[in-house]
């Protein structure tokens, strides 16, 4: 064997036994995917060493009474180009107009980074809006190669510049969104989206990146979802990365999207099939399913918490409910919040109940309870000021070790 081949082999082992200790199943499938592509290896290795130490930071700040999350969702622009169905970023107030330009500058988002990195944050979730219309926002993942960053985006806003930034970036996955075939993909988020978003992917592989897919399954496309065959149809097009999102409802609540309980079953069945493969080819997220193998949601400094895109903390991208703004406090103050921990002390506000998000499903009864606390709404939302409907049952499944 080579010096390079046996280099080259030390690094796969090593990067397959840090792995392990995180997931299994992520070892699975990026440990073949990390040699089919071994110029992202190095980087591999380097943020599965500073998951350690940023847990470490966590954890020190956790025995200092402050719950610093792993993971910082950056909703980093109020703007968007498309304006799709059900949209729930519209419906809470996270978008404006689309010549909107409020909010948080680059160089704002990078001090919020800096800050989240020393409180012991690991990887951030970059959404919108549609990230790509923040100029140059590829730069914030480039200055911090020791951090993952997840970037969600419709596919249609990069231009060659993102692409060149985005080639040199190992550290960040980017995951295009998309509802199904073209037919689904356009009736939801307009005419050529689909062709855009796959485009988008095809150059984005092409130049070095990481890739993957991000479906919101509602009544529309849960049946085309529950087909393994039309898994594989559209990974074989992106990557390892695969994020299912069930559609939270944005009009009066009267339970029309959301899915029934026979579609929940058999998307459940079908992820769980699809995971169960010796082989598996892509890295499957389920929302809500992995959140209640977790003990609930995990949004409130659980698992993640949230910016918006003037700089307000809320619990997660679904609440507009907050108490501090990153203008005039620091991270550490509001991950400390009398809101969060309201949320996190009174469990039942983190329990799904069949529904696809714990706090819309609880959100008046939270919104009461939380001026109590002085938090106030972060944006003119139309999806809190709906009233309730009856929950659906909670759906119980065998869940597979």
């Amino acid at each position: 064997m080579s010096v390079a081949a046996a280099s080259l082999s030390n690094r796969l082992l090593d990067f397959k036994r840090r792995i392990e200790r995180i997931d299994s199943r992520l070892a699975r499938v990026f440990v073949p995917w990390a040699l089919r592509h071994p110029g992202h290896l190095p980087v591999f290795l380097r943020l599965a060493r500073t998951h350690v130490r940023a847990k470490q930071l966590r954890d020190r700040a956790r025995a200092e009474g402050v719950r610093v999350p792993p993971f910082l969702v950056l909703s980093v622009t109020s703007r968007c180009n498309l304006r799709c169905a059900g949209c729930f970023a519209g419906a809470v107030g996270t978008l404006a107009g689309a010549s909107s330009q409020a909010g948080l500058d680059l160089r704002g988002w990078q001090g919020v980074v800096e800050e989240a990195v020393a409180l012991g944050v690991m990887g951030f979730v970059i959404a919108g809006g549609e990230p790509f219309l923040l100029p140059d926002i590829a730069s914030l993942f480039r200055d911090h190669p020791d951090r993952l960053f997840l970037v969600f985006t419709n596919g249609t806003a990069l231009r060659p510049c993102d692409y060149r930034t985005l080639g040199k970036c190992r550290n960040t996955a980017v995951v295009v969104s998309l509802e199904g075939d073209r037919a689904l993909t356009d009736l939801r988020r307009g005419s050529g989206v689909y062709d855009s978003a796959l485009g988008c992917l095809d150059r984005l592989r092409e130049s070095g990146v990481l890739t993957g897919i991000a479906i919101t399954v509602g009544p529309a496309n849960a049946g085309y979802w529950s087909e393994p065959g039309n898994i594989d149809a559209l990974v074989a097009h992106s990557g390892p990365l695969a994020f299912f999102i069930e559609q939270i409802p944005t009009g009066p609540r009267n339970g029309s999207g959301l899915l029934t309980a026979d579609q929940r079953v058999r998307l459940h069945e079908t992820i769980v099939e699809y995971r169960n493969r010796a082989t598996g080819g892509v890295y499957i997220i389920h929302s809500p399913d992995d959140e209640e193998a977790l003990g609930g949601c995990v949004s409130a400094g659980r698992g993640f918490a949230h910016v918006t895109p003037g700089g307000d903390v809320t619990a997660c991208p679904v609440s507009p409910l907050a108490t501090h703004n990153l203008r005039s406090s620091t991270l550490r103050e509001a991950l400390a919040s009398p809101l969060f921990t309201l949320i996190r002390s009174h469990g039942h506000l983190l329990e799904t109940n069949g529904h696809p998000c714990a706090l819309f499903a609880h959100a008046q009864e939270l919104e009461l309870m939380a001026s109590g606390v002085g938090a106030y709404r972060t944006g003119a939302s139309r999806a809190y000021a709906a009233a309730p409907a009856p929950a659906p049952p909670a759906i119980r499944v065998d869940r597979n070790p």
